[in-house]
């Protein structure tokens, strides 16, 4: 394995996937960070938007200014296998577009999910980890 293929292998581990999981990545742009991309699909098969079928997980890219989180969050949702995970992915404080703690807080229980952890997962960009509640699972 060279250093590279181990850099993106441990960058794919922070988000606990591995191979056969579909990833759906939304809201992608020129500011995001093509490191994190490239890693989960060295693991993962990495889908975009335009994909139809269920996903094991969603990678969502998002600022400040996109938009309603919790809309984005239930469009989302969507297409995500009952034991999904959506990675919140959003820049870090300072940066521009830096989304406060506080509405994802917010954000995510209006839209039917729950925090459980943060990663740094880029120079620029942070990840939250958000799931369904247990109770919903069934």
């Amino acid at each position: 394995m060279s250093s590279q293929e181990s850099a993106l292998a441990g960058l794919a581990g922070k988000f606990g996937l591995g191979e056969g999981l579909v990833v759906q990545e939304l809201g992608f742009d020129v500011d995001c960070d093509q490191s994190v991309s490239d890693a989960i699909a060295s693991v993962s098969e990495l889908v975009d938007e335009t994909y139809d079928d269920v996903v094991d997980a969603v990678l969502l890219w998002w600022r400040e200014d996109d938009g309603d989180l919790v809309d984005a969050l239930v469009d989302a949702l969507g297409p995500l296998a009952d034991n999904g995970v959506i990675w919140l992915m959003t820049p870090k404080p300072g940066r521009d577009g830096h989304v406060e703690p506080e509405d994802i807080a917010d954000a995510a229980p209006t839209s039917g999910l729950q925090a459980t952890s943060n990663i740094n997962a880029a120079p620029e960009w942070q990840g939250t980890r958000l799931v369904a509640p247990k109770s919903r699972r069934g």
